[in-house]
């Protein structure tokens, strides 16, 4: 059930980051893109770009860019603030949604109003969902010192794709793929793994 609400809660911008950590109890750049790229494709991690903490934040994000990419991943390195161990990679087409969410929940928002303010946005055309894209994530109880456990999930975003449509369940069933938020902007497939 965790791994369940840790993939949610990242996939509405709620995590990560959490509040943005402290400057001393920031890993150092090589770690934070190491561990960044555990939760990537062994095939693309060479050339995915790592967001992450430490350093001056992007243009319209609160995290640091702290290496360029060459393909289409974004890797976003452990929130040291946060409990646990927990990175993630999506497209970059999911760049505008996913910083917007980190904003919000920067700014104070809680979970409602970052919904209500992503819905606002696309419906102003500040920025669009891709057709498809996908997420992966990594998450530990123990920290990045510990992975024994950790869990992988992997989504694809299919933008107002049903139930229906896909003949898949609403909600968690077992460990089959399911959609959540059918119907809406950002409905996706939840693959645990």
């Amino acid at each position: 059930m965790r791994f369940q609400v840790v993939g949610t809660l990242l996939l509405l911008g709620l995590q990560p980051p959490g509040a943005i950590a402290q400057e001393s109890t920031v890993p150092n750049r090589g770690t934070q893109i190491e561990q960044a790229l555990l939760a990537a494709p062994r095939s693309m991690q060479q050339g995915a770009t790592v967001l992450g903490y430490g350093g001056e934040a992007r243009d319209e994000d609160p995290l640091t860019l702290l290496r360029e990419g060459t393909n289409e991943l974004v890797c976003l390195a452990d929130d040291p603030s946060v409990p646990g161990f927990h990175v993630a990679c999506y497209h970059r087409s999911l760049d505008d949604f996913m910083s917007l969410g980190r904003r919000l929940k920067a700014a104070g928002m809680g979970r409602q109003e970052i919904m209500d303010a992503r819905y606002a946005a696309l419906e102003a055309g500040e920025f669009e969902m891709p057709g498809r894209a996908s997420l992966f994530s990594l998450s530990a109880e123990g920290g990045p010192g510990n992975l024994d456990g950790a869990r992988r999930l992997a989504v694809v975003y299919v933008p107002g794709a049903t139930v229906e449509e896909l003949g898949l369940p609403s909600g968690p069933d077992g460990d089959s793929p399911w959609l959540m938020l059918p119907g809406t902007p950002w409905a996706h497939i939840m693959i645990g793994r």
